[in-house]
């Protein structure tokens, strides 16, 4: 028999279901998605070298994934807009934050890409996220949502495998460091 073990999530409650799933709340109120009040979102893609395998050359990338607050998905630290904080710094705080990594962060969005969240009230928004590059150099045990969300290094396809948003995933598939200027410690 295989047991299926769940991380409990440190002063969590359980969360009544939503009554119908996002796209069919969407599809009865299309408005919502065509209206142009799509809200700005900042994520960021950090990732990490590490050395290949024996036998192989080079080094390989992992990614980081952490799970939502509520319903466990994986997804890329992310947030909303910050008063007096550019776009990548708002991405360098959700990383610390949501899973207490910091790293050199690039100034300009490398993708984007939608979603549906829903909101505390039940509400639907589209959502678009821009996201940053973070090369992680540091990495704490102990951050302020440590116990509310599972962290996990992973490879880009595995990464890609376990979030749910397609352009998400298109991203995490292709995605190569940009070794550029415009980067910014972080």
């Amino acid at each position: 028999m295989l047991e299926v073990m769940k991380s409990v999530k440190k002063g969590a409650e359980p969360r009544a279901a939503s009554p119908k799933p996002l796209l069919k709340q969407l599809a009865e109120r299309p408005e919502k998605l065509f209206s142009g009040a799509f809200r700005q979102q900042y994520g960021a893609l950090c990732f990490r070298y590490r050395k290949a395998a024996a036998g192989t050359e080079g080094s390989e990338i992992e990614i980081l994934i952490v799970t939502t607050r509520d319903s466990g998905r994986w997804i890329i630290p992310k947030g909303w807009p910050m008063k007096k904080k550019k776009p990548h710094e708002a991405a360098a705080i959700e990383a610390s934050e949501e899973a207490g990594v910091s790293g050199t962060v690039s100034k300009h969005p490398i993708g984007r890409y939608t979603y549906l969240k829903e909101l505390d009230d039940g509400d639907v928004a589209p959502c678009i996220v821009d996201i940053f590059q973070i090369e992680v150099e540091h990495a704490q045990a102990q951050f302020r949502e440590t116990g509310q969300r599972i962290v996990d290094w992973v490879s880009p396809d595995e990464a890609a495998r376990r979030v749910r948003e397609l352009e998400l995933k298109s991203l995490l598939v292709d995605f190569h460091p940009r070794r550029a200027k415009g980067r910014k410690k972080g």
